[in-house]
């Protein structure tokens, strides 16, 4: 790899690994600030957390135009992601817990958990499919639920925490037709994945069913 290589490799490493510190800052802004957030303090936790959902579409970008798409870049991307989410979705529940949004944090909870097991699951399949040669790249509804998933939780931070005398809110409406989307687009995921991986699946069963009876014959 040439030096230029190098550096333009080191670069698209370094936008990856900064949506980590950028959503720890967001996290400790959040978190230890006085509640509710000054201006200085939501505006400073609220762009952490845009830019780290930004970096996750300027990584792969200039990977792409630099020619420094990796095996390790195309494992580090996808877990960087699980953090972001991991330290953004708790969050959330905690924020609607504490501002007294019961149902509003039941919702989130929920929400937390079937994305939470989506991943899970389709983590599980992709390392199934793997053993027959099946293709793990992500098809339309892990796309879609990408797309809908990091504006989704910018916005609901934004409802929750940004200073009532700004001019600019979001109606309660609009956040609970977003996190119903979530919901459903998870759901739908699941169900593609599982299609999807299902005869990769199917065969690993039969295998251990048939490893069992030798075993038992033996």
């Amino acid at each position: 790899m040439s030096g230029r290589k190098k550096w333009q490799f080191a670069f698209v490493q370094s936008l990856t690994l900064a949506r980590i510190v950028l959503v720890a800052v967001f996290l400790v802004i959040t978190v230890i600030a006085q509640k509710p957030l000054g201006a200085r303090a939501f505006t400073l936790a609220f762009a952490a957390m845009i830019l780290s959902a930004l970096t996750d579409l300027l990584d792969g970008w200039f990977a792409r135009r630099f020619g420094v798409v990796t095996r390790l870049g195309g494992y580090a991307d996808p877990m960087v992601d699980k953090v972001f989410y991991l330290v953004t979705f708790p969050t959330l529940v905690y924020l609607a817990g504490i501002a007294g949004q019961e149902r509003h944090a039941q919702l989130l909870l929920g929400l937390t958990i079937v994305f939470l097991i989506r991943d899970l699951w389709v983590s599980l399949l992709r390392s199934i499919g793997a053993i027959y040669g099946v293709s793990g790249a992500a098809n339309w509804s892990g796309k879609l639920r990408t797309i809908i998933s990091f504006p989704s939780v910018c916005l609901i931070y934004y409802f929750l925490q940004a200073p009532r005398d700004w001019w600019l809110q979001i109606h309660e409406l609009v956040v609970y037709l977003l996190e119903v989307a979530a919901l459903l687009i998870n759901a739908i995921s699941i169900w593609v994945y599982t299609g999807r991986y299902w005869p990769s699946l199917s065969k690993e069963l039969n295998r251990q069913d048939e490893s069992d009876r030798e075993e038992t014959d033996a």
